[in-house]
């Protein structure tokens, strides 16, 4: 079986809506490595975007959930309960960031625990406008696409969005874009559209994902939460791409000395299984009434085993501390790169998370053309990366953490060789 003999299987089968970065098939994977049909081996800098933090088929992971499929798949949690999920909401409560009682839903995936974050927020404050920031990403159901601060591809004709939300600018120092602008396009926003009064939440990533990997400044932080105390505004942190050890710290948000009042999670909670949660205030997460939350398939028993065994890995393999360290090491490389490479923007992010920016050095506009080129010479040579940015001039950079050393120097040199082979393509 070939590469191209299923894509063109895809093609008549599938709908074109449903984007590709590679036409490259997969067969089997373990760790940072995967094979495709055709017995090609890749280095896997994608972690099926930052979901398998802990690696392709950890073997923590994979014996929890082949114990659980020995008891039962499904029951419906709201039909019969289980005990390891209540487990699991006790150690999310304990665990994200804020010295307050929490509480905790579980639903299927990350735009979902969006859409409950909001519903939560709403019926919380009786309120109904939701700020967000520009180059935001936060899902593709209706709420999510309209929070999410990128027409193409996400809104691009798919008609009006939902009422109520507005967009303020993110912060981004290598596009001049400050946390005083930010603010004042909030200030902006209430003195000329919006009274503060009918605000429900404030939702924001900590480092923003698909938007290029741009991390919230600590200024912004503070100034959020001292806004939404000031409004009785909720706080939401969206952390479905920062969770769970990329950013050095188990969340995001454990790097500022705020915390949010409500937080969404999901891709690497569960190792590769569909599983998300909003975990915030009690007082808050307690205003929706009994059915007003949850799904069929939400807090699945197989991706509840599984998000024990990652939070135990993550742990007992100091998965936080591997971040930060191979971070370092990936910042070092591309500084070294960027010495022979005036293409090179920026380079960003904390722990496992980043992202260097490619510019035109002539004009310094946004290089997506570049970009591109150094994506395709990596994957000739057996490197997977992801591109990302409102530009598309951001190469982010999403390993799994727990990546062997020798694979992650093979991968260094790809890139290196990638990153010389698009300037002279």
């Amino acid at each position: 079986m070939l590469n191209t003999e299923v894509a063109k299987r895809r093609d008549d089968a599938i709908s074109r809506g449903v984007g590709m970065q590679t036409q490259i098939y997969a067969e089997r994977a373990l760790n940072s490595e995967v094979w495709d049909i055709e017995g090609n081996r890749y280095i896997d800098f994608a972690a099926g975007i930052a979901v398998v933090n802990t690696g392709h088929c950890h073997p923590r992971v994979m014996a929890a959930v082949a114990a659980q499929m020995q008891k039962f798949t499904h029951t419906c949690h709201q039909v019969l309960p289980y005990e390891n999920y209540i487990r699991l909401a006790e150690r999310l409560n304990a665990a994200v960031p804020g010295d307050f009682a929490k509480k905790t839903v579980f639903v299927t995936t990350g735009a979902e625990a969006v859409e409950n974050a909001v519903k939560i927020a709403r019926i919380h404050t009786g309120r109904n406008a939701v700020i967000a920031f520009g180059g935001a990403f936060h899902g593709r159901t209706f709420m999510g696409m309209t929070l999410t601060g990128k027409v193409e591809p996400y809104k691009k004709g798919f008609g009006a969005m939902m009422p109520d939300v507005f967009h303020v600018p993110f912060p981004q120092d290598v596009h001049g874009i400050s946390t005083a602008d930010a603010m004042a396009g909030i200030t902006k926003l209430f003195k000329a559209d919006l009274d503060p009064a009918r605000v429900a939440a404030i939702i924001f990533e900590p480092v923003q994902g698909e938007g290029g990997f741009y991390p919230a400044p600590a200024d912004l932080m503070r100034a959020i939460r001292k806004l939404c105390d000031e409004h009785g505004i909720v706080m939401i942190a969206d952390e479905v791409q920062t969770g769970f050890a990329r950013t050095g710290t188990l969340f995001a948000m454990h790097g500022y000395d705020v915390a949010a009042d409500i937080t969404t999670m999901a891709k690497g909670l569960a190792g590769g299984l569909p599983l998300a949660a909003v975990t915030g205030r009690a007082e808050i997460m307690d205003a929706a009434h009994p059915g007003g939350l949850g799904g069929t398939y939400g807090g699945n028993p197989l991706g509840i085993a599984a998000a024990h065994a990652v939070l135990d890995v993550i742990e007992e393999e100091d998965l936080c501390g591997r971040a930060n360290e191979l971070g370092s090491r990936l910042k070092q490389k591309l500084e070294a790169i960027r010495a022979v490479t005036p293409e090179i923007s920026d380079i960003r992010g904390p722990g496992f998370m980043v992202a260097v920016e490619f510019a035109n050095p002539a004009n310094k506009e946004p290089d997506a053309g570049f970009t591109g080129r150094v994506r395709l010479e990596a994957l000739k040579r057996g490197l997977l990366l992801l591109t990302c940015g409102v530009y598309g001039n951001v190469i982010r950079f999403l390993a799994p953490i727990t990546i062997p050393d020798a694979h992650f120097a093979e991968a260094m040199a790809i890139l290196e060789e990638a990153v010389a082979a698009a300037r002279t393509a």
